[in-house]
C-alpha cells in the first residue's frame, strides 16, 4: 500500500515529504486552520448543476451541512468593508484616497460604471483556474469547516471523479506516460486529490453506529482495497505518487505567495487584534517553512516550449480545470459538495499562484497602489485548507503503515 524512492516528474523523494510534512508543516498548518480567519468558508451549496438537469439530492443524514447562525460569524468576516476599516491596517492617507476615488467614480454614468465592472471581473476570470462562488449572492452562507467534516458518504464524490476524468486500469497509466508534460500534469492533479480524499475518508470512517454514539476510526480494510497493489491491479501505488506529486504543487504555492502576505498591508481581519496579528505571524512562518523546502517542484517545465503552442495547452488547461470545479454543484450529498468544491478551488488558486510569478514579483511595497495581483479571501481559505486535506492525507500515512505493521505482527 505504500510507495518510496523518487517521484515523476520532480527532483524529489516521498522519504524527504514525508519527513518535511509531518515534522513541519502539518503541525503548524493545523493550529492556522483551527482560527477563526479560516475555519469559516462562504460557499453556495444551491447552484444549479451546469451539466445535467438532475435535481436528486442525498437524503442521508451525514451528507446535510450546518450553515453558520449570524451570532457564530466573526464581525469582521461578515462586513463587506473590513478591509478598509482602520482594524484592517489602512491609514488616513489611504482612507482620503478612497475617498477621492468615490468623488471620481460618482462622475461616472451608470453604461461606464457597469462596463467598469465587467472588466474587473472578466480579468479575474481571466487569471483563475476555478469557478468561484459570488459572496455577496444572498444564497452563499457561512460554514464552519470545523464542525462539517468529510465523512465516508463523501466516496460518491470520487466515484463521480473517477468515471467522469479518469480511465481506470492499468490502461490508464499506460495512455499518461504518452502525454506532453503539461497534460500529464492535470490527470496527476485530479489523480492525487482522488487519492487524497479516499485517504482520510479511510482514516475517518463510520465503523459503528448505535443509539448512544458514532464511532469513527481508521478502517485499514478500506484503505486496503484502494491502494494495495494486488488488490487495485497495480494501481494503488501509483495514486499515491499522484498524491505526492500533487503534494509539491501546492507546497510550491504556498512557497511562492510569501511575498503577498509578508506586505504590510494585508491582515487576516476578523475583528479580532491580537488573536488576529498572532494568526499573521504564525502564517508567515508556515510560508517560510514552506518556502526553505529543499527540492521544490519546478514549474517552469509547464508551458514553455512554443509560445503560441504554450498559450493554447495554458488555455485548454485552465478550461479544463474550470469545468471539473463547476462539476462539484453537480454532487448529490452537500457535504461532499462542499468539500469538493473548497479542495478544487484551493488547488485552482495553488495554480492561479504558480503562473503569476511575475505578478507576484511586480506587488508594490506601499499601500498607495493596488498590487495587479489580488486572492479574494474565499481563495485565501480555500488555498490552506485544500493543502491542509492533502497533509493530513501524507500524514495519515504514517498512521496506515504503524495499523499494517501491527496487522501482520
Amino acid at each position: 500500500c505504500f510507495v518510496t524512492g523518487n517521484l515523476d516528474d520532480c527532483a524529489c523523494d516521498v522519504e524527504t515529504i514525508d519527513s518535511f510534512n509531518n515534522k513541519e508543516i502539518f503541525p503548524k498548518l493545523q493550529k492556522l486552520l483551527s482560527s477563526d480567519y479560516f475555519r469559516f468558508y462562504k460557499v453556495n451549496l444551491n447552484n444549479p448543476c451546469p451539466f445535467w438537469t438532475d435535481h436528486s439530492q442525498c437524503g442521508l443524514k451525514y451528507c446535510a451541512v450546518k450553515p453558520c447562525t449570524e451570532g457564530e460569524v466573526p464581525e469582521g468576516l461578515k462586513s463587506s468593508s473590513y478591509k478598509y476599516s482602520e482594524a484592517a491596517g489602512q491609514d488616513i492617507e489611504e482612507c482620503e484616497k478612497a475617498e477621492k476615488l468615490g468623488a471620481v467614480n460618482g462622475s461616472l454614468s451608470d453604461e461606464t460604471r457597469q462596463a467598469l465592472q465587467e472588466w474587473k471581473k472578466h480579468d479575474d476570470e481571466s487569471d483563475r483556474f476555478c469557478m468561484l462562488d459570488d459572496e455577496d449572492s444572498p444564497e452563499s452562507q457561512y460554514v464552519d469547516l470545523l464542525l462539517n467534516p468529510e465523512v465516508t458518504i463523501t466516496f460518491i464524490l470520487t466515484s463521480k471523479l473517477t468515471s467522469l476524468f479518469l480511465i481506470k486500469g492499468q490502461g490508464f497509466y499506460h495512455w499518461l506516460e504518452g502525454l506532453c508534460v503539461e497534460k500529464r500534469a492535470f490527470f496527476r492533479l485530479i489523480s492525487g486529490l482522488h487519492a487524497s480524499i479516499n485517504i482520510h475518508l479511510s482514516a475517518r470512517y463510520l465503523l459503528d453506529e448505535n443509539w448512544f454514539e458514532l464511532k469513527w476510526g481508521h478502517n485499514v480494510s478500506e484503505f486496503q482495497l484502494r491502494f494495495d497493489e494486488e488488490l487495485t491491479e497495480g494501481e494503488g501505488p501509483k495514486r499515491l505518487r499522484n498524491l505526492y506529486f500533487l503534494y509539491l504543487i501546492e507546497l510550491r504555492a504556498l512557497a511562492k505567495i510569501l511575498p503577498y502576505f509578508e506586505r504590510p498591508t494585508f491582515h487576516l481581519y476578523t475583528g479580532q487584534p491580537t488573536e488576529d496579528n498572532e494568526n499573521k505571524n504564525l502564517l508567515l512562518e508556515l510560508l517560510h517553512v514552506a518556502k526553505s523546502f529543499p527540492l521544490h517542484f519546478d514549474e517552469t517545465a509547464l508551458f514553455a516550449g512554443n509560445k503560441k503552442e504554450a498559450m493554447k495547452l495554458k488555455e485548454d488547461f485552465k478550461l479544463t480545470f474550470k469545468n471539473i470545479s463547476r462539476i462539484m454543484d453537480c454532487v448529490e450529498c452537500f457535504k461532499c459538495r462542499l468539500w469538493g468544491k473548497l479542495q478544487t478551488q484551493g488547488l485552482g488558486t495553488a495554480l492561479k499562484i504558480l503562473f503569476s510569478e511575475r505578478q507576484i514579483e511586480a506587488m508594490p511595497n506601499t499601500s498607495n497602489t493596488n498590487p495587479s495581483f489580488q486572492l479574494s479571501r474565499q481563495e485565501i481559505v480555500s488555498l490552506f485548507n485544500a493543502f491542509g486535506r492533502i497533509s493530513t492525507s501524507v500524514r495519515e500515512l504514517e498512521n496506515f503503515r504503524s495499523l499494517l505493521s501491527n496487522l501482520k505482527q
